[in-house]
């Protein structure tokens, strides 16, 4: 299993536009695509002085599903032409991991806000 991950960065005023278009737009384009071995995206963010971070990592079941999400440059930051606009910067590749473990707390379940 691989997770892909990926920064972003917006100016303060642009954070929760970006933001609403992820889970608007963008995320669900992603899952509407139907990438076999796509197992899922979070979104993560965190407010820095003078701009917002965000982070998204993308689990895959194989590099082979990365492929079919990215195309042959892999590691190439996929980032769509509305997202570019809100966005100040961001990183021009994605990192890949290979997940090696995973633990949860006992009784404890995944939440988003």
């Amino acid at each position: 299993m691989l997770k892909r991950i990926w920064h972003g960065w917006t100016r303060a005023v642009d954070a929760d536009a970006y933001e609403e278009l992820l889970r608007s737009t963008i995320f669900p384009a992603i899952v509407d695509r139907a990438i076999q071995g796509f197992l899922g995206i979070e979104l993560l963010r965190r407010p820095l002085e003078a701009e917002v971070e965000f982070v998204t990592i993308m689990t895959f079941a194989d590099q082979a599903a990365v492929v079919r999400f990215a195309g042959p440059a892999h590691d190439a930051a996929v980032v769509p032409p509305a997202a570019r606009k809100l966005l100040s910067r961001y990183d021009g590749h994605a990192a890949h991991y290979e997940l090696r473990a995973t633990r949860h707390a006992q009784g404890q379940s995944s939440a988003t806000a």
